[in-house]
């Protein structure tokens, strides 16, 4: 009996850790949303903000080494924050933070962004 709850608890585990591939795989949506950010990043050049802006690469990877790689590449990144993806979240803008959405298994799911 103990087994099978065991099995049962592993695939929900994997099931919730899916959710960064089934992001990517919607393929057409997707390329949609990289088009709306790179369109807003190209409209207003930096947003006033210095140093690298966004980490398309830490997409899929945890979430503490994620932070420290923003960290590191950006040394006016003060705040980098980890939420649970679907958190709410304020709506303002800040040069100095990042925010990384996370799965359940703490890996990243989204691309984080200055803001």
């Amino acid at each position: 009996m103990e087994s099978k709850f065991a099995h049962i608890l592993v695939f929900l585990l994997l099931a919730f850790s899916f959710e960064t591939f089934n992001a990517q795989s919607e393929g057409l949506e997707f390329i949609k949303l990289l088009k709306e950010l790179k369109y807003v990043h190209e409209s207003k050049p930096n947003l006033g903000c210095q140093g690298k802006l966004r980490w398309p690469e830490l997409i899929g990877v945890p979430a503490q080494y994620a932070k420290g790689i923003i960290e590191k590449e950006n040394t006016f990144i003060s705040d980098v924050q980890i939420i649970l993806n679907g958190s709410p979240v304020t709506a303002d803008f800040s040069c100095n933070r990042v925010r990384i959405a996370v799965n359940i298994l703490d890996y990243a799911v989204s691309m984080p962004v200055v803001g």
